[in-house]
């Protein structure tokens, strides 16, 4: 056991592990934060109503993977799909447009041109889907509501 410790304690010596250790505890910290942050534009009370009916099914797994931040309409219940998407869209447009065919041959230059599209698109497409996401919550809520 007090080997154990040892190598523990060496660890926070290396400077490497101990910025990567760092980075990883401040990535899960802002990803706790983020899932308790609710998409702009949804009542929280309402939603709160409506996770309690839809307790069981499809919702409970997806909130499952999302640790609780689908049930909340969270801006991180998108997940990592945006970013999938946008790279889809990007490597399949680098066959139509020659800029991006250029930048798919220039090496690490391109490739770090490509990654950067990749980011733009990727903020563009979880705003897309953050307002899709707000409006259907707000029409299904005036649909309950209405008569």
């Amino acid at each position: 056991m007090k080997k154990f410790f040892e190598s523990l304690n060496n660890v926070w010596k290396i400077e490497e592990l101990k910025n990567r250790i760092g980075l990883t505890l401040l990535l899960l910290l802002v990803y706790r934060f983020g899932a308790h942050v609710t998409l702009p534009g949804i009542d929280a009370t309402q939603l709160e109503n409506l996770a309690g009916q839809t307790d069981k099914g499809i919702g409970s797994i997806l909130d499952m993977f999302t640790g609780g931040a689908f049930s909340k309409a969270s801006v991180f219940a998108l997940g990592i799909m945006p970013y999938i998407s946008a790279s889809i869209v990007v490597q399949l447009m680098g066959i139509a447009i020659p800029y991006l065919q250029k930048l798919q041959k220039d090496g690490e230059s391109g490739r770090k041109r490509l990654n950067q599209i990749t980011r733009w698109l990727t903020i563009l497409l979880r705003w897309c889907k953050v307002r899709v996401i707000s409006i259907t919550c707000t029409l299904l809520y005036l649909r309950e509501h209405s008569f």
